[in-house]
């Protein structure tokens, strides 16, 4: 089997822009949910989001590409550049034709189906019609999901394996699972993989309104609003944003001399065949993710120093979440530190896996785990080591990176340090 590692960490969310911003502020604890301002929402029960700041798409792609472009393949290819630049790509002699781009999004280019959308409905008021000429040319190529690998391979010229996933909040940890597979069979040395989500418009952010899936309870504190595990959490907080990983060949980074932030040594994926929305009972799903990817990684449970859990602060992911732990680690489920980064993101929906499997490694990197924040009040449903509101210093070596989504699509990564 060929060794596969990751050499490169691209991100844009809430809490900051590139990783080293970005991992400071988690580790601090550092709230990215404030009030939504990107349209009224006095209408909407909930209020608040994790948006990005400042956010300029300008500093990554010309005014031309802005205008061709979804805001998610704007996220995309910033966390993409990001990601090429601290892997040191630009540096390396490729063989473009083993270079692949797998860059999924949960929900795709909503907003611009939403602005046409609301201009073919003025359009029609105004008794103008509609009819072709009246539609963007940039419609479709806007708005397809797999459009942002496909423009990360033009920026980049590469030509290898190219496609796109899409399993809800499960996406960015299937790519990056996926990208580890194809490496270690042979059939490319190196991906650019992950996730990125553009979907807070009127539209995206009511449907899960309409799910009563978020958090209403704090909108007059929104840096209090997303809480895993906490007994008083009431529904994920809705966040936008990018990932993305360069995921690497051992033996091609080595000879490049990349960085080099861990082994990927395992990846399990399941389906709960359940429900739409609510994940299976005791996390019996996602469970056989979490037993598949310890198995594929030739490692006990007990090996096991850290998880990234998925933890939305949803009352039953959050419950079943810590049952699914228990399943597998028995009683090592009391001795493992278990923490939530979306305490301080939100919740990126397609992006997540990828941001918090970059979190993962950064903290492995710096013997530094983030906290949970917001975790104020036990659940007794949720009784692990969940880190609770300051970050610890503590050695990882192997560790976890669970991400499940909507569809009982369930994804579980394993890192484990670097040894040569």
């Amino acid at each position: 089997m060929r060794r596969v590692v990751i050499t490169g960490f691209g991100v844009v969310s809430p809490v900051g822009e590139g990783k080293d911003d970005f991992f400071k502020n988690i580790c601090r604890g550092h709230s990215g949910i404030s009030l939504l301002d990107y349209f009224d929402t006095s209408g909407f029960p909930s209020k608040i989001a994790g948006t990005l700041k400042n956010f300029d798409p300008e500093k990554y792609i010309s005014k031309k590409q802005v205008k061709r472009m979804d805001e998610f393949s704007h996220y995309a290819m910033a966390a993409g550049m990001l990601a090429y630049d601290d892997s040191r790509l630009g540096d390396a002699s490729l063989n473009m034709d083993r270079a692949g781009v797998l860059v999924g999004s949960g929900i795709g280019g909503i907003k611009t189906i939403e602005q046409e959308v609301r201009k073919y409905a003025e359009n029609e008021e105004k008794k103008k019609g509609f009819g072709f000429s009246r539609i963007s040319p940039f419609l479709i190529p806007k708005l397809i999901t797999n459009i942002a690998s496909g423009e990360i391979a033009i920026k980049f010229g590469f030509r290898g394996p190219n496609f796109c996933i899409v399993t809800a909040c499960a996406t960015a940890s299937h790519s990056i699972g996926e990208a580890f597979r194809i490496i270690r069979d042979d059939d490319a040395d190196l991906f650019l993989a992950g996730g990125s989500e553009s979907a807070i418009s009127e539209l995206g952010f009511g449907g899960f309104c309409a799910l009563r899936a978020v958090s209403t309870d704090y909108n007059d504190a929104p840096e209090k609003a997303s809480r895993p595990f906490d007994a008083k959490r009431d529904g994920f907080v809705m966040a936008e944003g990018a990932g993305v990983l360069v995921v690497e060949e051992l033996e091609h980074a080595l000879k490049r001399n990349a960085p080099i932030y861990a082994e990927i040594v395992g990846y399990g994926l399941s389906d709960d065949a359940s429900h739409i929305t609510a994940p299976a009972p005791k996390g019996e799903g996602a469970a056989r993710s979490i037993r598949m990817s310890l198995n594929k990684a030739g490692l006990q449970p007990e090996e096991v120093d850290y998880i990234n859990a998925h933890g939305t602060a949803t009352v039953m992911n959050d419950h079943f979440e810590t049952e699914a732990i228990k399943s597998v680690y028995g009683e090592h489920a009391y001795r493992l530190a278990v923490s939530s980064i979306k305490s301080m993101t939100g919740h990126m929906l397609g992006a997540a896996g990828a941001v918090e499997a970059g979190a993962t490694l950064m903290m492995m990197q710096n013997d530094i785990i983030a906290p949970t924040t917001n975790y104020e009040n036990p659940d007794p449903n949720c009784d692990l080591d969940y880190v609770p509101n300051k970050a610890r210093k503590q050695k990882i070596k192997v560790a976890t990176s669970h991400s499940f989504g909507f569809g009982g699509h369930n994804a579980c990564l394993v890192f484990k340090a670097f040894e040569g």
